[in-house]
């Protein structure tokens, strides 16, 4: 089943927001951009707490919520700088799950993103 909504930012790309898969859900990359007028926030810290407004509006629209996720993948742009920042606010939406994590720098994401989530869930 394929998960959509206008409640998360819009793929840059001919993708969905999630699919589902037996008891998985496969979120696809989500970054900080806003649902209505695609604008990017200043900061790790604005960016991180975007990107995960967006992944709580697609869990949603799959009916799930943080307490399902399994497993992330974090892009940083800028591990050096950004991730003691982004590793706090992490810790607030992840606090009292044992997720599983992967973060990693890129030398550049899709738009002029700092940071991009790859969510696994489970029903």
């Amino acid at each position: 089943m394929v998960i959509r909504t206008d409640k998360a930012a819009k793929p840059v790309g001919a993708y969905v927001h999630a699919k589902e898969a037996g008891d998985l859900v496969f979120l696809s990359g989500v970054g900080p951009r806003h649902p209505e007028t695609d604008e990017i926030p200043d900061g790790i810290e604005a960016q991180t707490h975007a990107t995960f407004s967006n992944v709580i509006a697609i869990l949603e629209a799959a009916g799930l919520n943080m307490s399902n996720v399994i497993d992330i993948m974090v892009f940083l742009t800028n591990m050096e700088k950004d991730f003691k920042k982004f590793n706090s606010i992490y810790a607030q939406y992840l606090e009292g799950y044992e997720t599983t994590r992967t973060t990693v720098e890129v030398g550049a994401l899709p738009t002029p993103i700092a940071i991009e989530f790859k969510v696994v869930a489970k029903k």
